[in-house]
């Protein structure tokens, strides 16, 4: 077993296989280090790519290079634009995935990727020497009478450990030891990351019952098709040739919550058997029941975990639960549809340890401990998309660093996975964090059908955009250049047709109907790259809003631009107020901006701290 690298990665989840796919096509010598290579990629919740804010995360992952949207591609099996009705900033790409042919899929591109080693074992300890990382401890066999450790030497590690730092399941009284159903959880890797000085916080999370497909009464539910045709992730795919299946819509009901009242008193969510916080927004079936007692019915979503020749598992979308077994049985068999349901797995929660993500820089390093980044669930957030584009980032600010480059930090006028990284290492989390539209103040310059415009040039300049993606961006970008001198240029009754698409019921169709020269050529230029102009339609329908958000984001570049050294002494500007002097040495914010957004930050304290900047740099 080889044991030096340049990177390793602890983690086969979402986070750790972006992360070891960038740093290893980057060129580093990266080890992936997981328990069993046959569960990496594997979806441990919903076997779904996307969703409102999540799928712009990874149509930007792919816009850099990234994995997940050629994956969801290639292994998806219903396509739907969420808020498709709604305006484009809130619109967001979904997919539901075949879990078995996602993890193949991924498996496969991990293998083929050079510079990339999969070992199998138990990280048990992050090994350094004056507070920078040296190597790894992993243990390869598990047996407690005869376990064989390796030391592995490496100058950049990456934590992408998901549920699995001491990961405790819960299904009605019953707990046990776990980082996912069936696998184990990983024990001394947490009090490795305490000797690193980093605190340890305790979060939770959960799933819902499977069913058997041939269980199920769809005849009593109703049918959910996918989009036709469905719109790729990645945008190297300009179209799908895939069949589709079907999800199915049905609801509990009155009957269900009462039982489930009546049980609060067996359920780890209220007996205290469960102490830690769980995600607001996709909460527990029994927290619905209580946050909303007048709801008489709540919606759940069979989704298919895959093609019926690879699974007959269904995902129960929508009652996520941790109540005892008969009490599942009794919810699960009186939902319409589901009365002859055979439940192939039970609900369960999980709790286990994150790293309160404000000990690290926006690098997503730990401030701490050069060399050593985390990425995904470990840094507080929840959801397969987060967690890449945390991991991807990770990746390429491990191997920038080695090279003695400057990180990678998007902005948040730049991506959502800027906005992401800034929320989390600026305000931290109290519970487990999930993208939403709403949490981009410039969400008009962050779509999802614009991604390749805001970043495959940076990921061309970071080395992960290959010639051919790259030469496909350029015969894009010329079409487009063209079709917009075209629309500003030519008028109608006295306006460009650039202006006349911000009408109300004007579109791209109706400009192509004037019979003239350029209109033929809009239509050949649309018929040959409909995406790309699709997208600078957008832009040219909400062009005086994005000019507003652009002018705000430029309002704010003179405080981007203000950098803060990274061992400044807030507590000697004694004109700071004292708890602003303690936020700020935790934070140890890059700038002004991010100073700003510092929870208990006030402008009056950004101003004198702009005063005492510029006397510190004519010193």
């Amino acid at each position: 077993m080889r044991t030096d690298f340049d990177i390793v990665v602890i983690g086969g989840g979402h986070a750790g296989v972006e992360a070891a796919w960038a740093s290893a096509r980057l060129g580093a010598a990266t080890g992936l280090v997981t328990f069993s290579a046959d569960t990496i990629g594997q979806m441990s919740c919903n076997p779904a790519i996307g969703g409102v804010g999540k799928g712009q995360i990874v149509r930007e992952i792919d816009a850099l290079g990234g994995l997940m949207g050629l994956a969801a591609d290639a292994t998806g099996i219903q396509y739907r634009m969420l808020n498709a009705s709604k305006g484009p900033a809130v619109r967001g790409p979904r997919c539901q995935s075949d879990r078995h042919d996602y993890a193949r899929w991924v498996q496969q591109a991990l293998k083929n990727c050079e510079n990339l080693t999969i070992l199998e074992g138990e990280a048990t300890d992050i090994l350094t020497e004056k507070n920078r990382v040296v190597g790894v401890n992993i243990q390869t066999s598990r047996e407690r009478k005869r376990p064989v450790f390796s030391n592995i030497v490496c100058r950049r590690v990456i934590v992408t450990a998901g549920t699995f730092l001491n990961g405790l399941m819960h299904c009605g009284e019953r707990t046990w030891a776990g980082g996912r159903y069936d696998e184990p959880a990983a024990a001394g890797l947490s009090e490795s990351l305490r000797q690193c000085g980093l605190q340890i916080g305790r979060l939770k999370t959960g799933t819902c019952p499977r069913l058997a497909a041939g269980s199920i009464d769809y005849d009593q539910c109703t049918r959910q098709d996918g989009d036709e045709p469905p719109q790729p992730f990645s945008f190297v795919n300009d179209e799908l040739h895939v069949e589709q299946i079907p999800c199915y819509l049905t609801a509990t009901n009155e009957d269900i919550h009462r039982v489930i009242r009546e049980n609060f008193h067996r359920a780890p969510m209220y007996t205290g058997q469960i102490q830690s916080t769980g995600p607001r927004y996709c909460p527990s079936f029994e927290t619905k029941v209580e946050r909303f007692a007048d709801k008489t019915s709540h919606q759940v979503f069979l989704e298919p975990e895959g093609r019926p020749e690879n699974t007959n598992w269904v995902y129960c979308n929508g009652i996520t639960s941790s109540m005892p077994e008969d009490v599942q049985d009794y919810m699960v068999r009186h939902i319409p549809g589901l009365q002859n349901a055979e439940i192939l797995r039970y609900g369960y929660a999980i709790e286990y340890d994150f790293i309160p993500p404000t000990q690290l820089t926006p690098a997503l390093e730990a401030k701490t401990t050069r060399g050593l980044y985390l990425a995904g669930q470990v840094n507080g957030t929840t959801g397969y998309e987060e967690a890449a584009g945390q991991g991807l980032l990770a990746s390429i600010n491990a191997v920038r660093g080695l090279r003695d480059l400057p990180p990678v930090v998007p902005r948040r006028d730049q991506a959502y996975i800027g906005v992401m990284i800034d929320d989390l290492v600026t305000k931290g989390v109290a519970e487990p964090y999930r993208m939403f539209t709403s949490r981009a103040e410039h969400r008009l310059l962050l779509r999802a059908d614009n991604a390749d415009r805001r970043l495959t040039p940076l990921g061309r300049e970071i080395g992960l955009v290959d010639d051919a993606r790259w030469e496909k961006y350029g015969v894009e970008r010329q079409a487009v250049t063209r079709a917009e001198g075209i629309l500003k240029s030519v008028r109608v009754e006295g306006k460009t047709l650039w202006d006349r698409l911000r009408q109300p019921g004007v579109t791209l169709e109706t400009m192509m109907e004037h019979g003239s020269s350029e209109s033929e050529t809009l239509r050949g230029l649309f018929q040959q790259y409909p995406r790309p102009l699709r997208s600078l339609v957008v832009d040219a329908a909400y062009a005086g809003y994005m000019e507003k958000q652009a002018q705000a984001v430029e309002q704010m570049r003179d405080l981007d631009d203000k950098k803060i050294p990274s061992d400044f002494d807030y507590h000697a500007v004694s004109q700071l107020r004292w708890e602003a002097r303690e936020r700020l040495t935790q934070i140890r914010p890059i700038n002004l901006a991010q100073a700003l957004r510092v929870s208990g930050i006030t402008p009056a304290d950004v101003t004198v701290l702009a005063v005492h900047l510029a006397g510190w740099d004519s010193e």
